[in-house]
């Protein structure tokens, strides 16, 4: 399998997991130092939001949490709660855009994963659809958004394809354009789809908690 060495380096980490909601939040804690955050969605087993942590630099102090996935402006935490054993690294994630938003109309890209697709959206794009071009690199192993009118330009790296061994396809590419949004949606390979299967059932034997303030909620709800 390609993407044994991915899960290779999941079955390494700390992981320690809780349930807030309707949602699985996981955190890995690695040897090389790295953490990565998750949150899944109970009903649908799909990944909602990832976030990345490099090892701490003692010298200028903390480093920041850096989002591959996320498509609301929302923290990515652990609902107040440090998990089991996590210590102070483990305070809120900030969360939510793939971007960092620098004003009301700048273009902002954000990203989702749902079963069959990745879907990333690019919001504050007036243009009309024939001003885009959009294509698979597979030399720089990502999606590039161009305008005819030069007035934006992305390189959008596809993670999930990379640690499956798998180069972006022109074919699997599919692009709409509504309500001032761009929508670019990738089918995903059957490979990435077993690899996702697998992480599940990594996950599945890792010990969880609930979250006691959400518990208390649904108690009292009844």
């Amino acid at each position: 399998m390609s993407y044994q060495n991915w899960l290779n380096y999941l079955q390494s980490a700390e992981k320690n997991s809780m349930i807030s909601g309707r949602a699985r939040k996981v955190l890995y804690k690695f040897p090389d130092g790295r953490q990565m955050a998750e949150e899944y969605n109970m009903d649908t087993g799909i990944v909602q939001r990832r976030a990345w942590k490099s090892k701490s630099n003692k010298i200028m102090g903390e480093s920041d949490w850096e989002i591959e996935l996320g498509e609301e402006p929302r923290q990515l935490n652990w609902s107040g709660n440090k998990p089991p054993g996590s210590g102070e690294e483990a305070d809120s994630l900030a969360g939510g855009d793939f971007t960092l938003r620098e004003s009301n109309t700048a273009p902002l890209l954000t990203k989702r994963i749902t079963k069959k697709n990745i879907e990333w959206r690019i919001r504050n794009m007036p243009y009309s659809l024939d001003t885009y071009n959009v294509s698979a690199d597979p030399e720089k192993r990502a999606i590039i958004v161009r305008t005819s009118n030069k007035k934006y330009y992305k390189v959008i790296p596809v993670p999930e394809l990379d640690r499956c061994g798998v180069k972006p396809t022109q074919e699997s590419l599919s692009v709409h354009h509504q309500f001032n949004t761009l929508i670019i949606t990738y089918q995903k390979p059957a490979i990435l789809c077993e690899m996702e299967a697998q992480v599940l059932l990594l996950l599945k034997n890792v010990e969880t908690e609930t979250d006691m303030d959400d518990l208390l909620k649904g108690l009292m709800a009844k």
